[in-house]
């Protein structure tokens, strides 16, 4: 929301219809993101990876996906964020809340999201094998 109410703040733009609506998409998007990070470092934990690992590994195999969404979207509504001529008025805020908001947006989810799940993670999660996943490998060729 921060991002996309500084963009509309400095291209000129109101808080209206035309940019609530950009900001329902922005919500869906965004949250879409966190959804993938999180969901990905439950199904770590639960084949037995400890809280830090899983949301590093979970966060760096899906900065790609959360990446190329966020570089569609905003390339996406540039041409409305810069548009002219008749309609360009309603174009323009939608335009440029999706700019802001995502651009920001997906900064903060790389790096906030996994810090707080790594804060507020449970210590457990129903279902997880408890050992680690590096017990039982063995390091020789000793069968």
């Amino acid at each position: 929301m921060v991002g996309a109410l500084l963009a509309l703040k400095w291209s000129g733009g109101t808080l209206n219809v035309f940019s609530q609506i950009g900001l329902i998409t922005l919500v869906g998007l965004i949250t879409k993101h966190g959804i993938l990070i999180v969901e990905f470092s439950n199904q770590l934990r639960g084949k037995g990876m400890d809280t830090f690992q899983a949301v590093q590994e979970a966060a760096a195999l899906r900065l790609r996906p959360i990446m190329m969404t966020t570089g569609a979207m905003v390339l996406g509504a540039l041409p409305l964020a810069l548009a002219t001529g008749a309609g360009a008025e309603s174009r323009r805020q939608i335009g440029w809340v999706i700019v802001g908001g995502m651009t920001l947006g997906s900064l903060l989810t790389v790096f906030v999201v996994p810090t707080m799940y790594t804060l507020f993670a449970r210590k457990s999660t129903p279902g997880a094998i408890t050992t680690p996943l590096t017990e039982g490998v063995s390091g020789g060729g000793g069968h």
